[in-house]
């Protein structure tokens, strides 16, 4: 609980640097900026490595997770398209509605909602002793799939913001060839996974999507350039690891506090917006960037909503697995209520693309919110887990 606690403060105090920064830093703010970010995107690979070492599943069983994934996959899509419909047709004037420019810079903010957070999640439940129930390892199942599809998905998003150029198909091809690695090399490498190898690993994975990034900037210019973020390739250096638990307090400590450094970056990311005249931003290139900011009661009110809207569309695991107990299947949903490391992402990911204005703020303090709540959620969870627990063996092949 104090982890999470822990999150939501750091984000909040990004947040509020994120404002006074640009004016006490003056002309050095853009270097500092710069600093910011590569740490960022250091230890957001160091964050999805993590989450790609817990990708374990028996391949000789692949066709039994096909139910899962698309179960994972609507979990994740349901509160993406609620959240991207309430800010088209809520947060925005009616002349926005039929707007392709619009549609698509709210499809890929509202993506943050998407991701469970999973490394919070198994924490809380393995400090329950939960780890043997069927509600564990499927939930277990479920948050990857769910990461994994967030992380696909952002793909033909930012396709969308960029356009169909010949470099998007270099992208796809280096996609392609990844998650081919990945599942043919699943857990077959016996790579050194201390925290500070794996800090290095972070390090080479930003280092290579940058020279990539670097070089054909050089031949072809800024909008010909080939960019490919860190979330799939540190996924999949995760994947074809073969997992180790490192679970020493120096191991704990060091990754806590690359988390607790990541979600403060996420903070100090976003644009400045108090006391902005957003017209004349520079985020008013976009949609979303160039509308008014309103005051903070009435986003307040949009926090609750969008995160009442969130946590609904995660209720899909209940109309599936209709051996279990409605208990066990409202628990599983609702462990997919945590949010974490891989949301901030995606809004990171979207401020690149000059997404701004009220729809980013909050959707940050929706995440803030979620995050205060997990210990609630987690809490609700165990009691409802609790009521069918049974640690039998036989439900593993389920």
């Amino acid at each position: 609980m104090k982890k999470v606690l822990t999150f939501s403060l750091l984000l909040i105090l990004g947040l509020a640097a994120s404002q006074m920064l640009p004016g006490l830093l003056g002309e050095g703010y853009a270097a500092f900026r710069n600093i910011s970010t590569t740490l960022l995107y250091v230890c957001l690979s160091f964050i999805m490595i993590n989450v790609g070492r817990e990708f374990e599943i028996d391949k000789t069983r692949w066709r039994s997770y096909a139910a899962d994934y698309f179960i994972a996959m609507a979990t994740a899509a349901v509160p993406w398209l609620l959240i991207a419909l309430y800010y088209v047709f809520v947060l925005l004037p009616p002349g926005y509605w039929g707007d392709a420019g619009a549609w698509k810079e709210n499809l890929l903010l509202s993506r943050f909602a998407a991701p469970t957070s999973a490394g919070i999640l198994f924490t809380m439940l393995a400090a329950l002793n939960l780890k043997q129930s069927w509600m564990y390892r499927k939930i277990q199942v479920l948050a990857i799939f769910d990461d994994l599809d967030t992380i696909l998905l952002m793909i033909p998003l930012q396709i969308m913001m960029i356009g169909l150029r010949w470099q998007l198909f270099a992208v796809m091809l280096i996609v392609f060839l990844l998650l081919w690695l990945g599942w043919k090399k699943l857990n077959a490498y016996n790579l050194r996974q201390e925290w500070w190898a794996i800090l290095l690993y972070s390090v080479a994975v930003f280092g290579i999507t940058q020279v990539i990034y670097l070089v054909s900037k050089h031949f072809y210019g800024e909008q010909g350039s080939i960019h490919i973020e860190v979330l799939l390739p540190a996924f999949v250096l995760g994947m074809v690891m073969k997992t180790r638990h490192m679970d020493s307090p120096r191991e704990r400590a060091a990754s806590s506090g690359i988390s607790f450094m990541f979600m403060f970056l996420v903070g100090l990311s976003m644009p400045l917006f108090i006391g902005l005249d957003t017209s004349s931003a520079a985020g008013a290139a976009s949609v979303t960037g160039s509308q008014p900011m309103m005051s903070w009661g009435v986003i307040a009110l949009h926090v609750v909503a969008v995160s009442f809207l969130s946590n609904i569309g995660k209720l899909v695991p209940m109309f599936f697995y209709r051996d279990r107990k409605w208990s066990e299947r409202l628990a599983l949903s609702i462990g997919m209520f945590t949010r974490g490391e891989v949301g901030a992402g995606v809004i990171f990911i979207a401020i690149g693309y000059n997404l701004g204005g009220p729809a980013l703020v909050i959707s940050v303090l929706t995440l803030v919110l979620n995050l205060i709540l997990t210990g609630i959620f987690v809490v609700w969870v165990k009691k409802l887990a609790l009521r069918t627990y049974t640690p039998d063996v036989l439900s593993v092949a389920e």
